[in-house]
This record gives C-alpha cells, sequence and structure tokens, in this order.
C-alpha cells in the first residue's frame, strides 16, 4: 500500500536524524536506514520517499548513499536460513546444502530452526538485523501479506517449498508436485490398481493440493474419479499413516493401494497393514514421496518419488547469491522435476475372489 508523501509543515528541523525520517515518511527505522546507507534492494518507492524527505528536512538531515553492489548489505552478508521444523531428513536435507552452498560463495548462514521458531516474529525484524543481507525461508508458515512487505521493504529473500502459492515477484524453488503425485498414481493404474487410497497432507499446503491434483488427474485419465472416502489429509506424520490407513484397511471394501503425501506417512500404512495380517505388495500396494533414506529401509524397500532436496537447496543459494549482487532473476519461481523410483512395495493389484 503506497503511502503519501506529507506535505512540509513550517521550516525544516535542525539537525534532523533517522528517527525524525522514519517519522516523517511513516516508514520504519530501518527502512529509513537501510535507504540511507545505501543498500540496493529497495523499492524505488521507498528510496523516493526518504529522498523526498530528506530534501523537506532541510540540509542537516542525513543524506543518502548511493546505492552501491558493494554497500554493507552485500558485501560477505551473512544469510539468515529459517527453517522453523525439526530438522531431520527432509528439512535437515535441504538445510545442510543451503550452509554447504552458502560457505562455497564465502557467505555466513544465519540458522534459525525448530519447531518453536514458528512462533517467533522474525520476518519484520530481519532488515533490521545487522550483518544480515538476505534471508532463505523454508516452508514459511508466515501468512503472504508478511512475505509481500518483506519484498515491499526491499530487503532480498529466497522462499523453498512455499507453503501458498508465492507471489509473482518473490523468489521461490519447489518441486514438481502435480507431477509426482500424477506419476506415482499412474504406476498403481499400470499395475491394475483402482481402488487407490490417498493420505494427503494438509490442504491448505501448496504441495498437499498440488500431489492430490495429481492423483486425480492421473485417475481421470483412465475415466475414474477420486472417492471422498478413500482420501485423509492432516499433518503428514508415522501417526497420521497409522491411523488413516487402519480406518480405510477396515472398510468392507478396502483400497488395494495407498498413496502417501510423505515417506513417514508410508510407515504408518506398513504398521497398520501388518497389525491385519497383510502383506506388501500381496494385499496391498504402498507409495511414499520425498525417498529420505526411510524409503530404503523398509520390508519391502518403498516405491516412492524422489524430490531433489539438496539441489533445491542449492538453487535457493543460487536465486540468493544473484538477488545480494544485483543481477536480474529470469525466473523467479523455479520448479525442479521429480523421478519416480519403484522398489517392492507395489505390485500387481489383488484378484477379487
Amino acid at each position: 500500500m503506497k503511502r503519501d508523501v506529507k506535505q512540509a509543515k513550517g521550516p525544516a528541523p535542525r539537525g534532523a536524524t533517522v528517527r525524525d525520517i522514519a517519522a516523517e515518511t511513516g516508514l520504519s527505522i530501518a527502512t529509513v536506514s537501510r535507504v540511507l546507507n545505501g543498500y540496493a534492494h529497495v523499492a524505488p518507492h521507498t528510496r523516493e520517499l526518504v529522498q523526498a524527505a530528506v530534501e523537506r528536512l532541510g540540509p542537516r538531515a542525513p543524506r543518502p548513499r548511493a546505492t552501491s553492489a558493494h554497500a554493507p548489505a552485500t558485501a560477505r552478508a551473512a544469510v539468515f536460513v529459517r527453517c522453523p521444523y525439526q530438522l531431520t531428513d527432509y528439512f535437515g536435507l535441504i538445510v545442510s546444502s543451503i550452509a554447504e552452498t552458502l560457505q562455497l560463495h564465502g557467505r555466513h548462514p544465519i540458522l534459525d530452526a525448530g519447531q518453536l521458531a514458528q512462533r517467533e516474529a522474525v520476518l519484520p525484524t530481519l532488515p533490521a538485523q545487522a550483518g544480515v543481507g538476505g534471508a532463505i525461508l523454508i516452508l514459511p508458515p508466515e501468512p503472504g501479506d508478511e512475505l509481500e512487505n518483506l519484498r515491499r521493504v526491499g530487503f532480498p529473500f529466497v522462499v523453498v517449498d512455499p507453503r501458498t502459492p508465492p507471489p509473482r515477484d518473490i523468489a521461490a524453488v519447489s518441486a514438481a508436485h502435480a507431477s509426482g503425485g500424477h506419476a506415482v498414481t499412474e504406476h498403481l493404474l499400470h499395475l491394475g490398481h483402482r481402488r487407490i487410497g490417498v493420505l494427503a497432507g494438509p490442504q491448505n499446503w501448496l504441495a498437499g493440493k498440488a500431489r492430490l491434483a495429481g492423483h486425480t488427474a492421473a485417475l481421470a485419465d483412465v475415466g475414474l474419479l477420486t472417492d471422498p472416502t478413500l482420501v485423509r489429509s492432516a499433518e503428514p506424520t508415522t501417526q497420521f499413516g497409522h491411523q488413516a490407513a487402519g480406518e480405510m484397511l477396515d472398510m468392507p471394501d478396502p483400497p488395494t493401494a495407498i498413496v502417501c503425501f510423505n515417506d513417514k506417512v508410508a510407515v504408518g500404512v506398513f504398521a497398520a497393514a501388518s497389525e491385519r495380517g497383510l502383506k506388501v505388495p500381496g494385499d496391498l500396494s504402498v507409495t511414499g514421496f520425498d525417498d529420505i533414506d526411510l524409503a530404503k529401509a523398509t520390508t519391502p524397500p518403498l516405491t516412492t518419488v524422489r524430490q531433489p532436496l539438496e539441489e533445491m537447496g542449492r538453487i535457493a543459494v543460487g536465486l540468493m547469491i544473484r538477488l545480494l549482487e544485483q543481477h536480474q532473476l529470469e525466473a523467479l519461481h523455479v520448479e525442479l522435476a521429480t523421478e519416480l523410483v519403484v522398489r517392492g512395495s507395489t505390485g500387481p493389484a489383488p484378484v477379487s475372489d
């Protein structure tokens, strides 16, 4: 939302400070400071507001420095890496890749991780953090307007695996969730399965909606509709997989295959099948998503969709460095291909008696 430039009211005060300029423009002190210190990544409208206020406040107001690619924000500044989740498996691989790649570029990562970090209002404070030039945000739980506010003040950042569709002018990298969901369901259809359960992620997650859409599209390709009684959506945990699969397998007409949001959910399905004396894949085919180490440790090994997690981290750093060095980004939204990995947990649909 644009702010109207205030009209000058009487003589300019002597010895105007950054605080005076912030009050005059309605901007934060941190944003004004970024403009005055010549930081490159500041919105043109914001820079104009500050310049106009400087002119009104008189000759003793601090003058903006020339924008430079070598200003403090870009010259070896650290990169804030926010991942407000437990750093196991999926998130751990992405964060490790980001940290290693940043260090190769001579950038120091500042890590903010763990479930408790979700309660912290971090984004509004980033532009004011000394020595921080930009941020990489992994599956950010913050609403889209907070991301938009961060972009509006000119702070450079990249989103990895966005929870909701990112605005078109925000740099983001993710996997091709819809095509991955399509590929795994298509695989099961080729094996003769027609009654396929889906344990999807939360439907307010971009990945959850996209993978379910891919599944639905694959069914439509063979003239089938999604059976709503065979779809469950929740936080993707092993416990969710165990409970939801148990409900489906106890139905009068249970599924012959279950597609899982991730590999952890699939492990819960294995447990539910074993408790009912069902064999995988003889009685029930099971698939996952991600291809973390766990997928190769199940018995039988898990058919899954491989996400290029480490490559996502490397691409995010590449985008970050380009932003810091003021290069033009030709592609703001980068979607990396997924790969179906067929292992022993899927087989032909059981023949009905």
